[in-house]
């Protein structure tokens, strides 16, 4: 196919979306064909991972280039440095903004602000409270916002309250009428009080599709973050009963993951609300086939978003990146929710659209290589031809792959991170808040995981047991495999970006000029 230059890039994010729900990675009843056909147009990513299992830190990873360890927002409502070089600020260097149409996560750095009295309302503070992105739209979906453009929206269509997101958005009534709050998962199979076309999903895409289409041929940059699948497990008809349990995926677990030779900081995460809510059957079969429904309703309306890049011409200039920013447990391992290490959670789905030319060879192949969250930001940058900035962005791009190069020395392991100082389990194990993290480094075979405050590793070998139950940190025989791994995880450790303040060639220049500043130190 004849194309353009990449003049603009949709970067399409989900919450929560598992890598094993869509039918082009394999899952036997839940059809996702629009995804389906950005796969087979492009590159679909078979080993992608994020950098976190838990939607703040992994999104700003996606949204710097950079891992956990060097950008510091390390759980959600830690806020993103004021100091921290986002892919907004990257465009705005060139001239061009990155508009957002949905969710970030993006948390403001106030005490950073204040420093530099930026806390008014001028457009250098806006622009920081949002991560440098430019709203088209917000809404995150994770609580009330009753002032929100989207609340208006709704109020204007006839959904009369305060809080129509609680109200309308996230209830359901049961036979008798009776309004019932989404949050309890119980009621998951009954559907949303608010009509499919005014869900949050077919929102969302309509503000996307309103801005492509309102961008003309100016060059344009956009996120469209969806917030589903993401609990509340709520969906409009008919996408509530567009399951049945058996139509689900078989739960993955194991009796000996709840033993007592099961690592202390696991255990305990079992002994959260959520896990143990999704330990019972019922909780499984009850959310689990309203989880496909919402995801097979973000395919329905990405069909309508890729409909209107053929309507506007822009599959012939538009690089399209498609991503979560990380799983869902639903009951796998004893767990509901996310955060811990298991592929289910760090494993993610990843296609990417390239429109050039030097890409058509690998359209519709499956590429085995593994991939970072930290990937698409020098992905985006290298696709306009922007300053790749090696001084602060820790990850590599893709285009090379997509357009079937072998760079040279490739990763052949990932690292995620975990900062598990919010959580519940961390008073039932009896530390104080303050410092508690992990760290995984996967290879094809194995996975580690190192913990702080004494406790021993984890080891997998995913080569004998891909489902991950059998822990062998403790295995005396695989002593020698712990070390190797702890010291990889080392070296990956001392390479993270921290002089960022200065780029690779002005470090150069500055590199033993002293004589030419006029310091003569230690001549004789």
């Amino acid at each position: 196919m004849t194309t353009a230059a990449i003049r603009n890039v949709l970067f399409v994010m989900c919450d929560q979306l598992r890598w094993d729900h869509l039918s082009c990675a394999g899952h036997p009843y839940l059809r996702t064909p629009n995804l389906d056909a950005l796969a087979a147009r492009g590159v679909r990513f078979a080993n992608a991972f994020v950098q976190s299992g838990i939607c703040g830190p992994s999104r700003m990873s996606f949204y710097t280039g950079r891992y956990v360890s060097s950008h510091g927002a390390t759980h959600n409502r830690v806020p993103l440095s004021v100091g921290e070089v986002t892919l907004g600020w990257h465009l705005r260097e060139s001239g061009r903004t990155l508009a957002l149409a949905g969710k970030t996560h993006v948390l403001p750095d106030a005490r950073g602000m204040r420093r530099l009295q930026l806390d008014g309302q001028h457009d250098l503070a806006a622009l920081l409270r949002e991560g440098w992105f430019t709203v088209a739209d917000r809404h995150d979906g994770h609580h009330a916002e009753p002032d929100s453009a989207y609340a208006r929206w709704l109020r204007a269509r006839g959904y009369d309250s305060p809080d129509p997101w609680t109200d309308y958005v996230i209830a359901v009534e049961d036979a008798d009428g009776r309004v019932l709050s989404g949050w309890k998962m119980r009621n998951a199979r009954l559907p949303a009080r608010v009509r499919e076309e005014h869900s949050e999903t077919a929102y969302t895409t309509d503000v996307a599709i309103d801005f492509m289409t309102r961008q003309g041929d100016d060059p344009w940059v956009l996120h469209l973050s969806y917030v589903k699948p993401h609990w509340p497990y709520v969906a409009p008809a008919p996408y509530h009963a567009m399951f049945a349990p058996e139509q689900c995926l078989p739960v993955s677990r194991h009796p000996v993951e709840r033993s007592g030779a099961a690592h202390p900081v696991f255990r305990a995460w079992q002994e959260e609300e959520v896990a143990r809510n999704f330990q019972r059957e019922e909780c499984i079969r009850t959310v689990r086939p309203t989880y496909q429904g919402l995801v097979r309703q973000v395919d329905d309306h990405l069909g309508r978003v890729w409909e209107a890049m053929e309507r506007l011409g822009r599959w012939q200039d538009t690089l399209v990146i498609f991503a979560s920013d990380h799983g869902d447990y639903l009951g796998d391992h004893w767990l509901g929710e996310k955060e811990l290490f298991h592929d289910c959670i760090q494993k993610v789905p990843l296609l990417l659209y390239d429109p050039s030319p030097e890409a058509g060879a690998t359209r519709g192949t499956t590429e085995t290589r593994p991939v970072e969250a930290v990937d698409v930001v020098p992905t985006i940058l290298d696709a306009l031809a922007l300053d790749p900035a090696p001084h602060l962005v820790e990850g590599r791009s893709l285009l090379p792959l997509a357009r079937g190069a072998s760079p040279p020395a490739w990763r052949d392991a990932v690292v995620s991170e975990l900062d598990w100082t919010f959580r519940g389990a961390r008073r039932r194990l009896g530390h104080p808040a303050g410092q508690h993290h992990a760290w995984m480094l996967r290879t094809e075979r194995w996975k580690y995981v190192h913990w702080t405050g004494g406790y021993r590793p984890q080891l997998f070998d995913l080569a004998a047991d891909p489902e991950e139950f059998f822990d062998l940190g403790a295995e005396p025989a695989l002593a020698p495999v712990r070390a190797a791994l702890r010291e990889r995880l080392l070296a990956w450790f001392t390479g993270l970006r921290r002089r960022t303040t200065l780029t690779w060639a002005e470090a150069e220049l500055r590199t033993d000029a002293h004589k030419k500043a006029g310091v003569f130190l230690g001549e004789w």
